[in-house]
Parts: structure tokens; C-alpha cells; sequence
């Protein structure tokens, strides 16, 4: 390969990475909440990256926990360092900081990051599972309400 030939691919190599951000830095974390029922009382929004403290991650030391007005759209959770995550999050209609159940089923909406299919319970960590690295991210979140 000739001087200019490899002048060249490093050219072209550094133009690709111009606007991507290190690997190792932390990056952007949006979500984007669709359904929602309505705009009363606010969303409880709980954002870890350990599979034990998911979904209720009150216990994790190292938990993201926001409590912000209910409204659809796209909301900035931060910047967080890279690895694995889930949200959970709940809307708390009524603002008594929690989620209402009848019977074991919520009573209030319920949604996890990446969608996963709701049978019995909550879903798994891994099913929620999603990755920093690199750039920002957003999660679209689909609320659900089953009264």
C-alpha cells in the first residue's frame, strides 16, 4: 500500500469517528412514554442495572430513581456510565407514591424498557434488558393498564 493510499484510509477512518463518542464515556439516556391515560399524578421511574433489584429497584445502591410529572412524550433520564439496564416504571395516578393493586393486578400503568410481553408478574431483567455504549439512547416505553 502506498504512503498516500494509507494517508487516505486514515482520512477516511478518522471521518467516520468524527461525532462518535468514546466508548467508555457515559452517554444520554432518554425514554419516551406512549399511552398514557391520562396526565394526572406523576411517573415513577426506576432505571438499575442489576437483575435482583428489577423492577422495584428501592434497594439498589446504585439505582437511578426519578419522579417526574405524567406526560407523554420524550423525557431525559441523564447520563449514564456504559453497560446493561432496565426501566421500570409506574404511573402513579393517584400520587400516593406507589403502585395500586386490586388482586395482585395493577391498577395503575405499568412499562418496562424494550416492551416485553406482560404474562404474570413483572417481567425479567433480561427481558428489559437494554445497552449504553457509544451514543444515546432512547427507549420507547408503551404503557399498560389492565383496570
Amino acid at each position: 500500500m502506498s504512503g498516500r493510499t494509507r494517508l487516505l484510509s486514515a482520512a477516511i477512518a478518522a471521518w467516520a469517528l468524527i461525532g462518535a463518542a468514546p466508548v467508555g464515556q457515559p452517554q444520554s439516556l432518554s425514554m419516551a412514554l406512549e399511552g398514557l391515560r391520562s396526565g394526572k399524578g406523576q411517573m415513577l421511574v426506576c432505571v438499575t442495572r442489576t437483575a435482583q433489584y428489577f423492577p422495584d429497584c428501592t434497594k439498589d445502591p446504585d439505582k437511578h430513581h426519578f419522579t417526574v410529572p405524567a406526560k407523554a412524550g420524550p423525557m431525559v433520564l441523564g447520563a449514564m456510565a456504559p453497560g446493561d439496564y432496565a426501566i421500570a416504571i409506574i404511573h402513579d395516578e393517584n400520587g400516593n407514591g406507589k403502585l395500586d393493586t386490586f388482586a395482585g393486578i395493577p391498577r395503575e400503568g405499568v412499562g418496562f424498557s424494550r416492551n416485553p410481553v406482560l404474562r404474570f408478574g413483572a417481567p425479567s431483567f433480561q427481558s428489559a434488558r437494554f445497552a449504553v455504549a457509544g451514543a444515546p439512547v432512547e427507549q420507547v416505553i408503551k404503557l399498560k393498564y389492565f383496570l
